[in-house]
């Protein structure tokens, strides 16, 4: 025969559990330094400054490409 298994102490243990991976994945998104923030949004700037540059603003939608 199995073990006998308590099932609240499971359920509250795959609660603990969730509660982590959540924790590890706000951590990822929200615990960065102020200078990795500003590196990330002078890198976003130059990408944006980049394609607005090569932007081609003469074609109106539903002009043919000549």
């Amino acid at each position: 025969m199995g073990d006998v298994v308590n099932l609240r102490l499971v359920r509250k243990q795959r609660a603990r559990e969730a509660a982590s991976s959540k924790a590890d994945q706000n951590r990822i998104l929200f615990g960065r330094t102020a200078a990795e923030k500003a590196a990330d949004a002078a890198a976003k700037a130059r990408t944006e400054k980049t394609l607005d540059g090569a932007r081609r603003d003469d074609l109106t939608p539903g002009t043919p490409i000549t």
